[in-house]
């Protein structure tokens, strides 16, 4: 007897359909699955098996085929146990095949025939949901994150026999309610008013937030560099909620979302080792899973001592930070995913770390060392970075000072604005970082003697097109926080400043 069951499978982030067909008939007792199944999948026939036996389900002493079409499209993960299991019990008259008909199943079994969650449900149900389909049983460990599909009725079992009894009609299960989307904060401890001094280096920060721009922070150690960084997330704007259903599906496919909250409520933050892989960065691997640049996605990359990464590591990140995605490539396939995020590096200026500083006389590197040190990074990857920060060293007076900086909070307010003003100039979303070559035509109107002053600064820092237009970028960022309509000389003059620091320790 034959049966079919709608399961789905996943490329990416992007999921399609999978037509689970099951045959029995007479014969040797045998179990084979076609369909470019890979191992998880070739070994669901003993999870399936145990599951049907331990829910109360004779398993047929026959040959079974198990057939996954489209034949030609390699099928990964254990999401297809579930529809296999209840095929199986259709095919074998225990059953009505009838029940299956207009539903896409997922789940993974254990040897109990418990259903478990699964990685990457999100991803899943919104591609099965634009494909059409409407009905969906998923396990109950995953029904925090899809409660926040609307247009469907999506069923939460916790067993196979559960699973069973709903379809045959005999269990009355309710559709996941709706999830409620509240944005969520940093945690108090990264908060801007607990940093000591740097002035500089916060507007610095301030403006990148506020235009989605990338900073390169150059200082000695222990100047607060990392304590800088880390707080970045608590002056960038709330995630809105299509941002983060985008950010969501990543950390799902990726095994990094909390059942519990179904959603990533706050940008994400991450900060990579300095041994990481290219792989590890950029994505890839065995299955094409996203990489730490897709993880930041609408956050922040945190890149510690970034001389000290691998230069191939580093030259990976130059496609995406134009591009503002990635696309990785194997034998196996390829998969693109989002990666627009905001990149935070710091540096020492040289090996010990006190080149042009206020403690400069501590410095004993040779220029040669300096040279070598710095051109680590290459001048393309610091082409890309649109401000360069200076973090000196603190003082006692103030490290002593008993009241608090400017907190985070005030910086939002100023941040949230200018972003607003960039939602109504790009017409919802993008910013000014993600400006194209016309957008930056349209939108950075210059006031007069404006572009005598970039004139000079094109000549005499010898800028590539790449920086210029980086330079009008940014400061049309400090226009939006000042709330100018066109771009004074002031701004410029301050948007060129955060391009000189690569003269001084690169050049």
């Amino acid at each position: 007897m034959l049966s079919k069951v709608t399961g789905f499978g996943l490329s990416g982030l992007k999921g399609f359909a999978v037509s689970v067909e099951i045959d029995i008939h007479s014969g040797m007792p045998a179990y084979e699955t076609v369909g470019l199944p890979d191992a998880a999948v070739r070994e669901s026939k003993e999870r399936v098996r145990s599951a049907l036996t331990n829910s109360g389900f004779r398993y047929p002493a026959d040959r079974i085929i198990v057939n996954l079409a489209p034949a030609d499209t390699r099928k990964e993960g254990a999401f297809f146990d579930l529809p296999i299991a209840l095929g199986i019990a259709a095919a074998s008259g225990q059953l009505p095949a009838e029940s299956l008909s207009d539903c896409v199943v997922l789940g993974e079994l254990s040897l109990s025939g418990e259903v478990c969650r699964i990685d990457g449900a999100l991803p899943l149900l919104i591609s099965a949901r634009e494909a059409g389909f409407r009905r969906f049983i998923i396990p109950k460990g995953n029904a925090r994150e899809a409660s926040f599909i609307d247009g469907t009725q999506i069923y939460a079992v916790s067993t196979l026999s559960e699973a069973a009894d709903f379809l045959c009609g005999e269990l009355n299960l309710e559709p996941v309610p709706p999830g409620k989307y509240e944005s969520g904060r940093a945690g108090t401890d990264r908060d801007f008013k607990y940093v000591k001094g740097q002035l500089a280096a916060k507007r610095a920060l301030e403006i990148a937030a506020a235009g989605g721009h990338n900073v390169l922070l150059i200082g000695p150690p222990g100047s607060g560099k990392t304590m800088l960084a880390k707080a970045m997330v608590s002056i960038l704007p709330e995630l809105s909620f299509d941002e983060a259903l985008e950010v969501t599906k990543i950390h799902s496919v990726c095994g990094e979302l909390d059942p519990e909250e179904g959603i990533v409520r706050v940008r994400p933050f991450r900060s990579p080792h300095h041994t990481a892989t290219t792989p590890a960065l950029a994505g890839g691997g065995k299955n094409l899973r996203p990489g730490e640049i897709s993880l930041a996605h609408a956050g922040v990359l945190f890149l510690d001592e970034m001389p000290e990464y691998s230069r191939n590591v580093l030259e990976a990140l130059r496609q995406p930070l134009e591009d503002g995605t990635v696309t990785v490539s194997r034998a196996a396939g390829s998969a693109e995913y989002p990666a627009r995020f905001m990149l935070i590096a710091s540096m020492n200026p040289c090996p010990c770390g006190h080149y042009g500083s206020a403690e400069a006389t501590r410095c004993r590197c040779s220029q040669k060392d300096i040279r070598k040190y710095a051109s680590r990074i290459s001048g393309p990857l610091l082409d890309r970075i649109d401000l360069h920060a200076e973090a000196d060293s603190i003082t006692y007076g103030e490290m002593s000072e008993a009241s608090l900086s400017e907190s985070s909070e005030s910086v939002r307010a100023r941040v949230s604005a200018a972003r607003a003003v960039q939602r109504a100039r790009f017409g919802g979303s993008g910013c000014n970082a993600d400006m194209e070559a016309a957008e930056i035509t349209a939108h950075c109107k210059l006031a007069e003697g404006c572009a005598k002053l970039l004139e000079q600064a094109f000549d005499r820092l010898g800028l590539s097109a790449r920086g210029y237009s980086r330079i009008l970028k940014v400061a049309r960022t400090i226009a939006d926080l000042a709330g100018e309509e066109l771009i004074q000389r002031v701004h410029i003059a301050e948007a060129i400043q955060y391009r000189t620091l690569d003269r001084k320790y690169w050049a």
